[in-house]
């Protein structure tokens, strides 16, 4: 924790030499803090960040909760990171909005570690859950022969896993390897980004390479890999083919821009206020990239979820009828090892049918949530 006072930069190891006028560090008392409207913003933001989020989240929740064909592996890692995010607004977003409203922490110093601590893990949950999301579209598609989308072991293995991988990096600040505290305007909590202590400073790196920076290059690889091959097999068949990847080269942009826009810049000012000079992150600056990593809350169901085609019949059919949507009359199941609603299949057809644009284009409307006829299929059914 860092206090602001006549330009000067204590750490919380010398408040015992503070008066009891300027213990209270949750209120920033210089030009460096948040004045009574800056504080009234920051509640705005954090307001619609937990309205929105509860409610994205939540709406997610429900339409996986009744629609069983919905529970396929990879959409049991989407319906993680919904979790995560829905904790992060109940356990974590209600205290800082609360605390903007009034200008200072509220619940003590518990408190605190607490809302550092459950933010931390929930936020590294979806962060590493994404990347795991990202690296089994990159399978299901590469090695499409080799995925049984019946086999959910794999699916709660990784799951299971982002939970274990966070708690083995939020949990070291109560053994002593750095701390939770107040950060910023004192309104927040989080790891003690300022203390220039060894431990301190290896906590903050370790958790920037592996919670961070490493789950991103495996998205970007992982996307990467499947841009490539869509590209590689639209030579095959140019028309269906550019239209495909037009729309994923659209969600991958989305979905990268979205995880540096949301989570690079708190972890870049991390970095800053670990090693950069004294003084280098006022409250001030440190305001907007804490909003913009709860964001990702918010934005995750509709880039993840919403867009996603599946999950988009299940939605419509949530909001227009209260019954299990029922498949088209005639229509053929396939098998669990061939019915892959993540996947595409560039190399099972090249030809052309002419009803094929037909069949793509009328699924969404005849069966909302139900599996679809793949024998047709001219060559992606990969819904990001």
């Amino acid at each position: 924790m860092v206090l602001y006072l006549h330009d000067s930069n204590l750490s919380t190891t010398d408040s015992s030499s503070l008066s009891s006028d300027h213990r209270d560090s949750t209120t920033p008392q210089s030009r460096d803090g948040l004045s009574r409207s800056g504080h009234t913003a920051v509640a705005v933001c954090l307001g619609f960040i937990l309205v929105a989020g509860i409610l994205n989240n939540s709406l997610t929740l429900l339409v996986f909760a009744k629609f069983r064909s919905l529970w396929t592996p990879i959409n049991l890692i989407l319906l993680n990171i919904s979790l995560s995010d829905v904790l992060v607004c109940v356990f974590g977003t209600p205290f800082s909005f609360a605390a903007s409203l009034r200008g200072r922490w509220l619940i003590g110093e518990f408190g605190c570690k607490w809302y550092g601590f459950a933010n931390s893990l929930f936020g590294i949950v979806s962060l590493v859950s994404l990347s795991v999301l990202s690296y089994e579209r990159y399978n299901t598609v590469l090695h499409s022969s080799k995925v049984d989308v019946s086999d959910f072991r794999k699916a709660w293995l990784f799951i299971g896993g982002t939970w274990v991988y966070s708690l083995l990096w939020t949990f070291p600040p109560f053994l002593g390897w750095s701390s939770y505290g107040p950060e910023g305007p004192g309104t927040t909590c989080s790891v003690q980004w300022h203390r220039r202590s060894p431990t301190s400073v290896s906590y903050v790196l370790c958790l920037f390479i592996f919670c961070l920076l490493l789950p991103l290059i495996l998205m970007v690889y992982s996307y990467g890999r499947i841009l490539l091959a869509i590209r590689r097999v639209g030579k095959i068949n140019l028309l269906a083919a550019q239209r495909r990847e037009q729309h994923i080269l659209l969600m991958v942009l989305s979905m990268v821009s979205c995880y540096m826009l949301c989570w690079m810049p708190y972890g870049i000012t991390a970095l800053m206020a670990t090693f950069g000079r004294s003084g280098l992150v006022t409250p001030l600056a440190s305001v907007v990239p804490s909003i913009l990593a709860k964001f990702s809350t918010v934005v995750n169901p509709v880039i993840y979820v919403f867009f996603n085609n599946q999950f988009y019949r299940c939605f419509m059919a949530f909001v227009k009828c209260s019954g299990e949507p029922h498949s088209v009359q005639g229509e053929e199941q396939p098998s669990p090892r061939n019915q892959q609603s993540d996947a595409f299949h560039g190399r099972k057809q090249t030809s052309s049918s002419p009803s094929q644009p037909q069949f793509l284009h009328s699924t969404r409307k005849t069966t909302p949530c139900s599996r679809l006829k793949e024998r047709n299929i001219l060559f992606v059914h990969y819904t990001p």
